[in-house]
């Protein structure tokens, strides 16, 4: 398909991972008293994730997230050349989510926009971890994500599970780590809500768009030295599934 399609695919794609997954968090994480709480937050992520990864990685490959690109193009498993117009729609889709989303939970009444599944470090940390540990938190989780979609998405690997491996890979980190950052490991992701929070969330993005990316190329290194074989791109790898 055309980059322009398998760009529009990465905006929707992203749209439903933020929208889904933010949206748990802000709407029915804690409602009212008997919300889903984290664990049903982090399930979310994963979901929307698993079921974007069934829907959409034959099409675009499903990255939703700018790490995630950067990681495959260091792994030869994206080209260099298509990777702003990946990027640029996954940012483009998480600020879409967010909007819809705000528009939502603005219409119950009382609201007030808290921090709107912002992330966060020290004082903004959800348990005010310190920037040392978010930052590092935030790029060893993104490694090892990369590590799974890389492993997956292997021709070795057996076919047709690589969507439900990486959903749950995601449900995993968040479970690890909401406490401490809200759980990026995604720049798109950390966009979206920080544009409508403002102040605080957008001086602290910076974190959440340079641990991802460090981590996700740690990880193409890591996969390339000790566990690759020459492969064919991500997005033809999921057709085959």
């Amino acid at each position: 398909m055309s980059l322009f399609k398998r760009s529009i695919a990465e905006m929707f794609g992203t749209f439903w991972l933020v929208f889904g997954g933010c949206g748990a968090a802000v709407i029915a994480a804690g409602y009212p008293t008997l919300g889903i709480g984290y664990a049903g937050v982090a399930l979310a992520f994963g979901l929307t994730l698993l079921t974007m990864a069934f829907a959409l990685g034959h099409v675009s490959g499903c990255h939703l997230n700018p790490a995630v690109s950067v990681g495959l193009v260091v792994a030869k498993r994206f080209p260099v050349k298509e990777l702003p117009a990946y990027v640029l729609a996954q940012v483009v889709g998480g600020i879409f989510a967010s909007a819809v989303l705000y528009q939502v939970a603005s219409g119950k009444p009382g609201f007030t926009l808290g921090n709107f599944a912002s992330n966060g470090y020290a004082d903004h940390s959800p348990d005010h971890y310190s920037l040392a540990a978010c930052f590092l938190i935030e790029a060893v989780l993104t490694a090892f994500f990369l590590l799974v979609i890389l492993g997956s998405t292997d021709e070795r690997a057996p076919k047709g599970f690589a969507p439900i491996a990486i959903g749950l890979c995601l449900t995993l980190i968040h479970l690890i780590s909401i406490p401490v950052t809200n759980t990026s490991v995604n720049p798109a992701r950390s966009t979206g809500p920080a544009i409508f929070v403002g102040g605080w969330a957008i001086s602290q993005l910076w974190l959440f768009w340079v641990a991802p990316i460090l981590g996700a190329i740690a990880g193409a290194v890591i996969s390339n030295a000790f566990f690759a074989a020459p492969q064919e791109t991500v997005r033809e790898a999921m057709s085959k599934e």
